[in-house]
């Protein structure tokens, strides 16, 4: 039987594709045929049946948490043996104790301690499960997450290779109609992407601690994200690199990424716009989508085809979840981008999914501080989570910048 991050996943990949099918219509602007009408209500089935069965397993595993009991999930077939749980009997002995150990710190957790995992620096580091619904909920809180590419790796860095591109020509060799030569002289260069540690701090009532363990994991998940996803969410976007230890933002110099000057000082135009969108090459404007704060949005909101008569190019969202518009392109609003000013970076346009790359080290560690806010009636939890960002392909990506 799946647990519920299981069946969570399944249904974003079912809510993927109904997205996927949609968006293919709209780009034609055209109805949905017959065949994608199909396909997209047999997914709308899925997604039902997924969020019944999400439903029904959270609630199990709610009460198997609040018994302070892992969950037998049986061998698969609906059983209630032991033989194929093994898995999932451990997941619940490390949440059920690490709910313990956010409570009452170290001291407390006796026979339990055996379900965690210590790191060198002598934190607890939290279970891979609830880890993964904390990483999940980034992308509710802030957007990078969304569209950019993710990986998770198990090192300190990445090392990444760069070459020229290939030439190529038509001709047969055997004729001498074509000379082959080496199309990438040179040696590559080496570079690195190097993983970031990022801290927060959650603290928490001392009578709130006395609810049960299910509303303890839910707070947890809450600050936790909180206190990652804008932090995190601001490096990617003008984080100052590993000399700062920060990710490489794609709005700094850094990121390799090119600009294009609009062609005023205080005030963008829909030319500004048009030239930026039209600097990223066919292959990644096809997925090209805006970034830029709510203050520029403004501006451009304001922009029409012909001076104060024509019609206006920004379109507001008519489907809930979906961005805002500007000729077409999706925006979204990122409020540590600068906003319009002479020299300001205000604008980023491309494919941020092939553009920009996100590192995740698995291994969040918390360490429960409770000693320091004692007088005031609370305990501290600071976790550590590692994470790197960097632009990998300047090319998806164009910048607009004031003039």
């Amino acid at each position: 039987m799946p647990t519920s991050v299981e069946l969570r996943q399944e249904r974003a990949r079912v809510v993927e594709s109904l997205r996927a099918i949609t968006e293919a219509a709209e780009a034609e602007n055209r109805n949905l045929t017959a065949q994608e009408r199909e396909s997209y209500e047999r997914h709308e089935r899925e997604f039902g049946d997924l969020t019944e069965r999400i439903t029904r397993v959270e609630a199990e595993e709610r009460r198997a948490l609040e018994m302070g009991q892992p969950l037998d999930r049986g061998t698969g077939g609906g059983g209630t043996g032991g033989g194929g749980g093994g898995g999932d009997d451990r997941a619940g002995e490390r949440r059920a104790a690490f709910a313990q150990f956010l409570r009452r710190g170290r001291t407390a957790l006796a026979p339990e301690q055996r379900a965690l995992v210590e790191n060198s620096d002598g934190e607890i580091l939290v279970p891979e499960e609830l880890e993964a619904e904390i990483i999940r909920s980034l992308p509710a809180l802030t957007i990078f997450r969304a569209i950019c590419s993710v990986r998770t790796i198990g090192s300190n860095r990445v090392r990444r290779r760069s070459l020229g591109e290939v030439s190529v020509g038509w001709g047969k060799l055997e004729t001498n109609a074509q000379t082959l030569t080496d199309s990438m002289p040179g040696t590559p260069t080496e570079e690195y992407t190097y993983v970031e540690d990022l801290y927060g701090l959650a603290k928490i009532g001392e009578d709130e601690l006395d609810d049960s363990d299910v509303n303890l994991e839910a707070h947890v998940r809450d600050s936790f994200a909180r206190a990652l996803g804008e932090t995190e969410d601001t490096a990617f976007a003008i984080g100052t690199g590993h000399a700062a230890h920060q990710p490489v933002g794609m709005m700094t110099t850094a990121g390799g990424v090119a600009t294009v000057t609009a062609a005023g000082a205080t005030a963008v135009t829909v030319d500004d716009f048009i030239k930026l969108i039209y600097a990223v090459p066919a292959q990644y404007r096809r997925n090209g989508r805006f970034v830029m704060a709510s203050a520029t949005e403004l501006q451009i909101a304001l922009l029409r085809e012909d001076g104060a008569t024509g019609a206006y190019l920004w379109q507001p969202s008519v489907q809930a979840g979906r961005p805002n518009t500007f000729k077409g392109y999706a925006i979204d609003n990122q409020e540590d981008l600068a906003a319009v000013a002479t020299a300001a970076r205000v604008a980023v346009f491309g494919d941020f999914n092939a553009g920009y790359r996100i590192y995740d080290r698995l291994g969040m560690a918390v360490k429960v501080l409770d000693q320091l806010y004692a007088e005031d009636g609370m305990v501290g939890w600071k976790v550590r989570k590692r994470v790197g960002g960097d632009v990998i392909r300047p090319d998806a990506l164009r910048i607009l910048v004031m003039a």
